[in-house]
């Protein structure tokens, strides 16, 4: 694993104890302004997580392929995950 994947493994992990974190606050009732402000750091962390994923992609796989004649083929996934982050 190198250190892109460690460092969105240790974003994945932080996010999946604060969504457990908001399932708690929401069982017990809490004030739900708390919940969304929870709710957006989950999000930051995942999109962290995401970045992370798509360099290691970039620095790795894409230069591979490159390398081997069928960079187009990933440049057309890294444009294809870009287009979905856009629309959201």
């Amino acid at each position: 694993m190198n250190e892109e994947q460690k460092k969105a493994m240790q974003a994945l992990k932080t996010c999946k104890g604060q969504i457990e974190g908001i399932i708690k606050m929401l069982e017990d009732g809490r004030y739900c302004i708390d919940i969304s402000n929870q709710i957006i750091a989950s999000q930051a962390l995942l999109k962290k997580a995401n970045m992370l994923i798509l360099k290691q992609h970039l620095n790795h796989c894409v230069k591979h392929a490159f390398m081997n004649d069928n960079g187009d083929e990933k440049v057309d996934e890294i444009i294809g995950v870009l287009e979905k982050l856009i629309q959201k």
